[in-house]
């Protein structure tokens, strides 16, 4: 006798013509397939999108004792000639005219006003950098710090928008405000930051080490050790000991195939359970009607 492996098979099927479709089990198995096809779709838009967790955790400097600094700022009513960006820190750092990846843009044919950008490195220490004319062979007679800041960022840049990209200066229009002495021409600009370092990891596993930071703003008159006036536009610094870390995530295939499953298999049986609920009622309430309930 062969043997028939038919004898396994647990879902049987029943012939059509011993079953009766109902007008109420046909509403009923249309809705059921279009709540399935809603929450299949919700459940796979977030099975697709990307969620990005964050944590904190005490900063380990690691090898990497340095940060990358983006500079891009324009000041209109200042040649490039007399620019130069100084570079001081609590290690002991002390630059004055640093001129490694400095670029000085002219803004017009006749040298006034000039877009300053450069990317250097700062120590992980407190300090400060700041563009000024200290470093010019001769001081112009009149030094007007008015700027227009497009960038000050640290670290590796993130995709705009991204968590962890941060670019607060961004667009701050210093090109036209006077301090509280009313003295634009002579004022000196200072931006006080506090830097924390951020990691970020995609799902590929890779990691990008950037900075947020926020600031605050303050103007002043400042004057040299000769009386003269010295304006500048200073950007001090500090960084915070705590690390914030994003870190994208993405539910793993089997619980997007396990919650399918739940989706699909409850959604029947309680559609089943109603349907059997109603066809039992109504059969009851057509013995009722004939006088044969008993």
């Amino acid at each position: 006798m062969a043997f028939d492996v038919r004898r396994f098979d647990i879902y049987r099927k029943i012939p059509k013509d011993l079953t009766q479709p109902t007008l109420t089990g046909a509403i009923i198995s249309v809705c059921c397939c279009c709540f399935i096809c809603i929450l299949f779709l919700s459940e796979f838009l977030h099975f697709i999108n990307v969620n990005v967790t964050s944590e904190l955790f005490v900063d380990n400097p690691g090898d990497n004792d340095r940060i990358l600094v983006h500079l891009n700022i324009t000041l209109p009513r200042l040649p490039c000639s007399v620019l130069g960006l100084d570079i001081q820190d609590e290690m002991g750092r002390h630059e004055v005219g640093f001129v490694e990846n400095i670029l000085k843009t002219p803004l017009g044919s006749n040298e006034e006003g000039c877009r300053f950008e450069g990317r250097f490195y700062i120590n992980k220490v407190p300090g400060n950098f700041h563009v000024s004319t200290h470093s010019a062979s001769k001081q112009p007679e009149a030094i007007d710090m008015a700027h227009l800041i497009h960038e000050v960022s640290f670290g590796t840049k993130l995709a705009s928008g991204q968590k962890g990209s941060f670019n607060p200066l961004k667009e701050v229009d210093k090109t036209s405000a006077k301090g509280e002495l009313d003295l634009l021409n002579i004022e000196s600009h200072d931006y006080v930051m506090k830097i924390v370092p951020t990691t970020y990891e995609n799902l590929a596993g890779l990691k990008v080490e950037s900075y947020q930071y926020t600031y605050a703003y303050k103007s002043s008159v400042t004057f040299s050790h000769t009386g003269r006036i010295m304006p500048a536009i200073w950007f001090r610094y500090d960084l915070t000991p705590i690390t914030v870390k994003y870190t994208e995530t993405r539910p793993p295939l089997y619980s997007f195939l396990t919650t399918v499953c739940a989706i699909v298999g409850g959604t029947f049986t309680v559609a089943g359970i109603i349907d059997s609920m109603i066809f039992s009622a109504s059969e009851i309430f057509k013995k009722f009607e004939i006088g044969k309930l008993s």
